[in-house]
């Protein structure tokens, strides 16, 4: 009977232990299967903002699994890297690619920034036509000018007109950067730095010289051309219909209210002081009656 629960115990003893040897073996094939599909990635050590140079203090090497490395990854810290200008800010842990690189060669600060035919070009603002300090970098703008249209055009009055529209505001004063939160938000910016054509920065140009400039600022996502015909006196005073508040993300502008949901009061029947008016002549009083049966005839008789 010993021998019998010894034998039991020992064969227990055997399979737990050959259970216990193939997944050791699973998990190591498991852990060595995983460790080959990690690849080397670069990522920021700390705050890198836009338009810097990076060196190796800024660097650090993590592992990313193969399926979710991120397109164009630099494997390691060389002599390639050291010295590129990042054109996005990196926060730590943020990996560094190519597509967040300006080209070799590129110098760091705004220029960086700058796509390939583009200009960089300041205009002086105010508390008024910077809307009030939000105009940051990255923020999208129409440009509207008051102007006196030229002599011999047939109109002296003074016209407001939007020139220039979805132009990319590169720079709010000497600041390149988004800042990170409301606190950082200089109100008092006197210049703002814009992207724009060569075709563009002359029309600029010129409209900040013979005209008064005024920034409007524009949600990103909507990046419609709209063309308008420009405001005078004459069509200023014509006023305006009534329009109903756009929400945050409304997918279009509102539109006016049609002139038939307009409550009209009905007018009041208009009457003739030559009608002559109707007399009612009241009805003359019942005469009295009496019924009279003679026979099998029944009749009513009145009295006089």
């Amino acid at each position: 009977m010993r021998n019998k629960r010894l034998i039991i115990a020992l064969l227990a003893a055997i399979t737990f232990g050959l259970i216990a040897a193939v997944s050791v073996k699973q998990y190591l094939l498991t852990a060595k299967t995983f460790e080959n599909n990690l690849n080397d990635v670069v990522v920021a050590k700390v705050d890198i903002p836009i338009g810097t140079r990076l060196i190796p203090e800024q660097l650090a090497v993590a592992q990313f699994p193969a399926n979710v490395t991120p397109e164009g990854a630099i494997p390691s810290i060389d002599e390639s890297l050291i010295g590129r200008v990042v054109t996005v800010s990196l926060s730590p842990r943020d990996p560094v690619t190519e597509a967040k690189l300006a080209p070799v060669g590129a110098a760091g600060g705004l220029s960086s920034m700058i796509p390939e035919g583009y200009r960089a070009m300041t205009v002086a603002v105010n508390e008024v036509v910077g809307v009030s300090g939000f105009i940051m970098p990255g923020t999208l703008v129409d440009i509207v000018v008051v102007i006196t249209p030229p002599k011999g055009s047939g109109n002296d009055e003074m016209i407001s007109k939007i020139v220039l529209q979805n132009i990319k505001v590169l720079a709010s004063g000497q600041n390149i950067d988004k800042p990170k939160n409301d606190r950082e938000v200089e109100r008092s910016i006197r210049a703002v730095t814009l992207q724009v054509t060569p075709e563009q920065a002359e029309k600029l140009a010129l409209a900040s010289s013979e005209g008064k400039l005024q920034l409007v600022m524009r949600n990103s996502v909507d990046q419609a051309d709209e063309q308008t015909a420009g405001a005078n006196k004459r069509t200023l005073l014509t006023g305006e219909r009534a329009m109903i508040a756009a929400e945050p993300g409304a997918a279009s502008a509102p539109k006016p209210a049609p002139s038939s949901a307009i409550r009209r009061t009905a007018p009041r029947p208009v009457r003739d002081p030559n009608a002559t008016a109707k007399v009612n002549t009241p009805a003359p009083p019942p005469r009295p009656s009496v019924e009279v049966i003679k026979g099998a005839k029944k009749e009513t008789v009145d009295f006089p």
